[in-house]
């Protein structure tokens, strides 16, 4: 059985405070704000961050890479006995963690691109998710993502 592992990302302060802010489901405006930077040094800082995290090109996929590679805080554990979530939704976590949009998520799963925004709000909803990176926080909390599940798409 093949093993991978990901070598830990190491980030600076400045990195690491606006991606675990952006991670808590702030708008960058915000995590901006928090820091008193200006928001384009904020987006400066998040432009270095995704590279540093395997290019990831999406915020959510930057959020589950940093914390798979532990460059981020990881969330306190939320016991996954107490959230339900169909298998639609289920299905959706890992690609939204990867940053894909409605249509490629629908193609991925052979689903109408309808159906696959209307269990994204959904699934949104039932996590209380302000956005999609958010999401990522509050799945990983749940442990319906997993540090195994991203490192496989990384490799």
């Amino acid at each position: 059985m093949k093993t991978t592992t990901i070598t830990k990302v190491v980030l600076t302060p400045r990195e690491r405070q606006v991606l675990e802010g952006l991670a808590t489901g702030d708008a960058l405006a915000v995590v901006a704000r928090d820091l008193k930077i200006r928001e384009g040094t904020a987006a400066g800082y998040l432009k270095l961050t995704k590279n540093k995290l395997h290019g990831a090109s999406e915020t959510a996929a930057a959020v589950a890479v940093g914390y798979a590679t532990e460059a981020i805080t990881r969330p306190a554990l939320l016991d996954p006995g107490m959230l339900f979530l169909p298998r639609e939704q289920r299905d959706l976590v890992p690609l939204i963690a990867r940053g894909m949009a409605a249509a490629q998520m629908a193609t991925e799963l052979d689903r109408p691109v309808t159906d696959v925004r209307a269990d994204g709000r959904e699934l949104l909803a039932t996590l209380q998710a302000r956005n999609r990176s958010h999401l990522v926080t509050r799945a990983w909390q749940f442990q319906v993502l997993t540090a195994g599940q991203v490192i496989a798409w990384l490799s």
